[in-house]
C-alpha cells in the first residue's frame, strides 16, 4: 500500500543523479574556482551527486524544517527520465533512451560545498520535490522553453533551454560512459543558477510550459509534527 502510494504522489522511481560539476559550465558559475589549486582545471567529465530516495517529494507538499535551519537555497531543474537501462550510448542515440519530462526543486542548506561531497546539506527529507507527472519526450518541445523558479509567487531564477537536446545528448553519452542509467533513473540535466533562498513559510515552484508547474511549500518541523 506505501509503494502503491508513493508511486501515485511521486512520479519517479529510480535513482536521482544531479551534476554538481560540468566540464562546459556554461554559465560560468565555477570558471574562477576550477582555475585555483588544487583543481587547475575544469573536470574531465562532469562530477555528479545524488538525491536519495527519502528526498522525494510529491507535488504541494510540505518540507520539514528543524528549527535550526530556517531558509534553504533551491533550483529549479529539468528532470530527464531514463526509459532503458543505458550504457555507453553516443550522443546521437542518447535521446532515444529518454521516457520524457518532468520538475524537480532541488534543495540545499545554504552554503553546500559541491567542491566536498555534500550530504546532510542536500540529502535532508523532502529535498527533492519531483513531477507532478512525466511528460513524454515526443510530447514537449523543450529546446524553445524557459525554466524558472519562482519564490512567493515572483520569479528569482530563470534559465532557456535553447540548445539543450544536444547539451543534455552529450551528458548522456559522458555519463553513460563509466556507468549505468538504469530503466526509471533520473538525471537533473539543467538547473536554474543562482541558488536563491527561500525561508519557513514560503511557497517555491518550477514551471516549465509543456510540462507545467511544481510547487512546496517551506514549513517548521515543529509546527508540522503538531
Amino acid at each position: 500500500m506505501v509503494g502503491s502510494c508513493f508511486r501515485q504522489c511521486v512520479p519517479i522511481d529510480g535513482t536521482v543523479y544531479g551534476v554538481a560539476l560540468d566540464g562546459d559550465d556554461p554559465l560560468g558559475t565555477h570558471s574562477e574556482l576550477f582555475s585555483r589549486p588544487p583543481y587547475n582545471a575544469a573536470p574531465a567529465t562532469p562530477v555528479l551527486f545524488i538525491k536519495p530516495r527519502n528526498t522525494f517529494l510529491a507535488h504541494n507538499g510540505i518540507v520539514q524544517l528543524p528549527r535550526s535551519l530556517a531558509e534553504v537555497e533551491a533550483n529549479a531543474a529539468l528532470a530527464v527520465v531514463f526509459a532503458r537501462d543505458t550504457r555507453g550510448v553516443a550522443a546521437a542515440q542518447a535521446l532515444s533512451a529518454v521516457a520524457g519530462y518532468t520538475l524537480a526543486i532541488d534543495l540545499a542548506e545554504p552554503g553546500a560545498d559541491f567542491f566536498r561531497p555534500p550530504i546532510r546539506e542536500t540529502c535532508r527529507d523532502g529535498f527533492l520535490p519531483v513531477g507532478p507527472v512525466i511528460v513524454s519526450r515526443d510530447a514537449v518541445d523543450i529546446g524553445n522553453s524557459l525554466l524558472r523558479l519562482e519564490i512567493d509567487g515572483r520569479e528569482a531564477a530563470s534559465l532557456s533551454l535553447e540548445g539543450s537536446d544536444e547539451r543534455i545528448a552529450k551528458l548522456i553519452e559522458e555519463v553513460s560512459a563509466f556507468m549505468t542509467f538504469r530503466a526509471g533513473d533520473v538525471l537533473l540535466a539543467s538547473r536554474t543558477p543562482l541558488r536563491p533562498c527561500a525561508r519557513i513559510g514560503s511557497r517555491i515552484s518550477a514551471v516549465l510550459d509543456g510540462i507545467g508547474r511544481l510547487d512546496c511549500c517551506l514549513g517548521s518541523e515543529e509546527e508540522v509534527k503538531r
